[in-house]
């Protein structure tokens, strides 16, 4: 779930995204993966799969549970998408409310929740500190369109990690902001100001970085305005200072704070109704999230990025992507879907057997065997499913140099995130490790 960052201004481009859930299908298919995301043609039989067996399965103060299945009605559901819940505070000893079926999404930075799973709790908005009066609203521009709403400032807990005064933003959902979205927002694509466009309650961003744009909103306006200051009529763009900023939520935890792990089951060959796994919090702060022997894939620190070669093609704005629900690379020779599946999915005649080569900043190297299924030979029930390819639209400023690794990816794997400029497990961040 790519969020657009600013060119090469800062340490994170717009390059955190929604592609995957923009292209969603009730199409289902299977072609399970193991840990080392090789095929595993045993699995036939679809049903739930449960959570992988490791030692986060004890739990900890710093586990949350992860689902991949129903979204939060059957109109909003999509295969490949992981929910856990957040509850969400005025204060630290405030009224609170919990809110389910928050996409998890280490493709973006910061949390966000739509106005109508608030259930009207009161949160305050943020004022803006030069204009009396005025309230910050934040316009976050995404591969395929746009979310806005108010900004304020939340007490949060998840699991058993919690955090005071997170700037979060309120995705306006049902008209309750004023005023509404400016042109220069709604110049960035279609709304995706519903529960329907995300398939969820929220969305957790748990990516790279710390915050959502970083140094560069701190300078000026006009090339890539994210944040504004609105009055009940009007709003114009405005710099935001970093802390004020919509925030990786991790990164204020008062420990755990310097990434997450995600781990998710293998899937059977079939795909499966649902699969169970967790988010971790922490890389090498507590006994159950240790680094160990995970290999490493340093990316570039302005853009969180690296390099995958495919088919010949070097693809050096390639990134991990638990909010993409397929693997989504450009490969003419892959026929697309048609029909009610939709022709920005691949439907060979038979599965595929391929392979890329991901290169990290720091020299790591690591072949990864995956699998493209005819998603349209497939029903509607099995929401985990391994082996969903796409082909990836052109991208403002990547163009079509990029494979993102989806949630397929995910699979039969443990996952790590370290946020930038932290030690974590020996390594400093950004990275990906798995």
């Amino acid at each position: 779930m790519l969020s657009l960052r600013h060119g090469t201004l800062r340490h994170g481009t717009l390059r955190h995204w929604i592609i995957g859930l923009a292209l969603l299908s009730l199409g289902a298919c299977g072609g399970g993966s193991d840990a080392s995301g090789n095929g595993n043609a045993a699995g036939t039989v679809s049903g739930a799969v449960g959570a992988p067996d490791s030692v986060y399965a004890a739990g900890g103060n710093n586990i949350v549970a992860v689902s991949v299945g129903t979204g939060p009605s059957s109109a909003s559901s999509a295969f490949n998408t992981p929910y856990t819940s957040v509850v969400v505070c005025v204060s630290s000893g405030g009224p609170c409310v919990t809110v389910d079926h928050v996409l998890i999404d280490t493709g973006s930075v910061g949390l966000r929740l739509m106005a109508s799973a608030l259930d009207g709790l009161p949160l305050m908005q943020q004022s803006d500190p030069n204009v009396s009066g005025n309230v910050i609203a934040e316009c976050l521009p995404f591969a395929d369109g746009y979310t806005w709403g108010a900004v304020a400032n939340a007490a949060i807990r998840i699991g058993g990690e919690s955090a005071s005064a997170v700037p979060i933003q309120i995705i306006d959902d049902n008209a309750s902001f004023s005023p509404k979205v400016p042109t220069s927002c709604t110049s960035n694509g279609t709304s995706l100001d519903s529960v329907a466009s995300f398939n969820a309650n929220g969305v957790l961003g748990v990516g790279l970085f710390s915050q959502d744009c970083g140094r560069y909103c701190t300078l000026s306006t006009g090339n890539y305005d994210w944040y504004y200051s609105c009055t009940a009529s009007r709003c114009v763009a405005t710099t935001e200072a970093l802390d004020a900023q919509v925030v990786n939520p991790v990164a204020l935890f008062a420990t755990d704070n310097n990434g997450v792990i995600l781990q998710l089951p293998s899937v059977a060959a079939a795909g499966a109704t649902s699969a169970s796994g967790y988010l971790v919090f922490g890389i090498g702060t507590q006994s159950n999230n240790g680094l160990g022997g995970a290999t490493v894939l340093g990316v570039n620190a302005s853009t969180g990025e690296f390099t995958t070669v495919y088919a010949g093609r070097t693809l050096s704005a390639s990134f991990i992507d638990s909010g993409s629900n397929g693997l989504f690379f450009v490969d003419s020779s892959i026929p697309n879907c048609s029909g009610s599946v939709g022709s920005s999915f691949y439907c060979p005649s038979s599965t595929l057997d391929l392979s890329a080569t991901q290169q990290g900043s720091n020299g790591t190297t690591s072949q990864v065997s995956f699998q493209i299924a005819n998603l349209s030979q497939f029903s509607g029930s099995d929401f985990a499913r391994d082996d969903v390819g796409g082909s990836g639209s052109s991208i403002a400023g990547l163009g079509t140099d990029y494979f993102d690794w989806g949630l397929p990816f995910f699979y039969g794997r443990t996952i790590y995130v370290a946020i930038e400029g932290l030690e974590a497990g020996g390594s400093t961040g950004p990275y990906f490790a798995f």
